[in-house]
């Protein structure tokens, strides 16, 4: 066994591996926002949770707002999903993402802790880590197995 190498991968990680982390990430997140996206708008009742939601968060014009909102997360997760416009398409669910934590998720963190434990339950919630990986998308890119790394070979010659 080359102990250098384990060395270097424990301590660096190994940039072989990076182009399939950021295909696993950008296709899972991708998928889990237009399944999501698509049982809002298309599942019998699929917004009516939406709308109740935008309602008690008092957003303008709530019934507007959950068609955009769940057509954002089914369009931009689909192009996630295929790697196609995928910083754009990251940006948008980005904003999505911390919209929802601005409006709705940071009242689920109960009153009354310490700032360290308050951090602890915010870093916790979902829509916070969707938050750090798009902006980790947005910077790495959507790697080489994606649309973009194709079309930019094609449109950059």
């Amino acid at each position: 066994m080359d102990w250098k190498r384990l060395v270097h991968f424990a301590l660096l990680g190994s940039s072989d591996l990076e182009q399939y982390a950021i295909l696993l990430v950008r296709v899972s997140i991708g998928l889990f926002f237009a399944i999501s996206g698509a049982n809002k708008l298309f599942a019998a009742g699929g917004i009516k949770p939406v709308y109740d939601t935008l309602v008690q968060a008092k957003v303008p014009f709530p019934h507007l707002m959950a068609y955009f909102v769940s057509g954002v997360e089914f369009v931009c997760g689909c192009l996630l999903t295929v790697g196609f416009l995928s910083s754009p398409a990251s940006g948008a669910l980005l904003i999505d993402m911390i919209v929802a934590v601005l409006t709705n998720t940071l009242a689920t963190v109960p009153k009354g802790l310490s700032r360290l434990n308050w951090l602890d339950d915010v870093l916790y919630l979902p829509e916070v880590l969707y938050v750090l990986f798009f902006v980790w998308l947005i910077c790495s890119g959507p790697g080489r197995f994606s649309a973009d790394y194709w079309l930019a070979g094609k449109l950059l010659r």
